[in-house]
């Protein structure tokens, strides 16, 4: 999960802005519960992505409840999600190949 986490965010972030808990839960329902993390794991990749660009925050104050920062997929988080599904696709075939697909090499 750890390398995979500012993925599954940008991912989530392409329908629309959320706050941390609403990308939890996300995460969780679209992986059938197989994808699950506490609130704390996915923070520190917020910080990262929200510095590298990728993503924007702003505080909802709404009379609902307390403040909390929504975030926002940037236009050049948009890129970099079109960019990390490419190396995901490329990668995920390449170990397909591997241990899914036919045997290239005849046995001796």
């Amino acid at each position: 999960m750890k390398g995979n986490i500012q993925t599954l965010i940008l991912a989530v972030l392409e329908s629309g802005p959320l706050h941390g808990y609403g990308m939890v839960r996300e995460i969780q329902a679209r992986s059938e519960d197989a994808l699950a993390f506490g609130e704390g794991t996915i923070y520190p990749a917020l910080k990262a992505l929200e510095r590298d660009g990728f993503i924007e925050g702003a505080w909802d104050t709404s009379a609902t409840g307390p403040a909390r920062k929504v975030y926002s997929l940037t236009q050049n988080g948009a890129y970099e999600l079109a960019r990390r599904r490419d190396v995901w696709r490329r990668f995920t075939h390449s170990i397909d190949q591997v241990i899914g697909g036919e045997q290239s090499v005849q046995p001796a």
